[in-house]
């Protein structure tokens, strides 16, 4: 139960609206759908007004998860260094194999043209 105390309360940026219902959940260890599931069944229930204001002031008053951030921060820093040479070398990789994969498929479907053709006659 210590352990418990000294963990504070933030919102999730992995979260789906504000990221409320998904630092609860992380704050208790708890899954995050049946928490989202509970805080939309209670806004519903209370007649949506109340609820949704508790909410949205929930949102306002928690701060967002200051360690979720840095870690973002850290993979831009990561993807800056790559140089624009190397970024268009991986991008015409990639398009090579976009451009395989489409010929690869078209292909398929002409052998089927043709094999339906074929039949028909």
């Amino acid at each position: 139960m210590i352990g418990m105390a000294t963990k504070q309360l933030y919102r999730s940026p992995r979260g789906k609206i504000f990221g409320v219902a998904t630092g609860l959940a992380e704050w208790r260890d708890l899954p995050a759908d049946p928490v989202r599931l509970i805080v939309f069944l209670s806004i519903l229930f209370t007649g949506f007004f109340p609820g949704a204001l508790i909410y949205l002031v929930a949102a306002l008053i928690i701060p967002m998860n200051p360690e979720r951030g840095s870690e973002t921060h850290y993979h831009r820093e990561d993807d800056d260094s790559i140089s624009d040479s190397e970024l268009k070398a991986k991008y015409e990789k990639l398009k090579r194999k976009v451009e395989k994969m489409e010929s690869e498929i078209l292909d398929k479907e002409r052998d089927w043209d043709q094999r339906f053709k074929g039949n028909g006659d």
